[in-house]
Parts: C-alpha cells; structure tokens; sequence
C-alpha cells in the first residue's frame, strides 16, 4: 500500500487551516451526535428498530469515533469512509423512505448530505498540515 492512500500529502497552510477549522466544528458535531448512540451501541435506535445491533453500533462508532478522528486528524481517510457510508444511509433514509424535503422544519436530509460531503472531501484531500496523519506521514517518509 502506498503511503500516499493512507496518509495523502497535505495541500498549502492556508487550506490545511481551513480543513482544521473543518475537521474541529464537524468531529465535534460527530461526536456529539453519536455520544447518545455510542452509550447503547447495539440498540440506540429502539426495541422496534429494523436496522439490526451490528449496524447501529458501525454508526454509532462511525459518529462518536470518526468525529474524535476528524478533531485529531487521525486516520482520516479510515474515519470519513465509516461517516460517508452512516451518512449516505442516513440521505437515503431521509430523502428516499420518509421523503423529507432537501431543507425542511420537522425533517430533512440536508445535514446528511452535508457530512457525506465533507467525508467525501476529507477522503480524497485529507486532513492537512495540522493534523496526527501528517505527522505520521512524515515520521513514515522518513523510514
């Protein structure tokens, strides 16, 4: 595996601080999002729930654990692939069972879609300068 797949070269200091500003607002949004779920992880969303205990404790992990990833810059590439998959279910469940509007009061996918755009972002230009990834990267560039 190339180290470059795992640890992407990061882009200029004014967009790795951008990408900082980012991945600090976002993980911490993650993070709180799945702290309830990481709690109960096999059955956050109910007795009833058809999503069976194995998928909920992925979101939940991908949540709760890709958020603390994106605050560290840590396995970034790893932890956007986990938000971009519980976000895309999350669109479809949204957008395409429950038919919630793009933008709406009681119910919408628009925050789904966002996070999957964001993992989207952070999988293909990484994390940036500022980040445990580039550090690792260049402690491995080295060897």
């Amino acid at each position: 595996m190339k180290l470059a797949s795992v640890f992407p070269a990061p882009p200029s200091t004014t967009a790795s601080v951008g990408l900082l500003v980012l991945r600090v607002v976002a993980g911490a949004a993650f993070m709180l999002h799945g702290w309830s779920k990481i709690q109960n992880p096999f059955s956050w969303m109910g007795a009833d729930a058809s999503v069976p205990g194995v998928l909920q404790a992925l979101a939940a992990l991908s949540e709760f654990g890709g958020g603390l990833a994106w605050i560290l810059g840590a396995l970034v590439p790893l932890a956007s692939l986990g938000i971009f998959f519980t976000m895309a279910v999350a669109t479809h469940f949204h957008a395409v069972i429950k038919g919630d509007p793009f933008v709406g009061h009681t119910g919408s996918y628009e925050i789904a879609l966002l996070y999957l755009a964001l993992a989207v972002a952070m999988m293909t230009v990484g994390p940036g300068k500022f980040s445990v990834d580039a550090l690792l990267r260049k402690k491995l560039a080295k060897e």
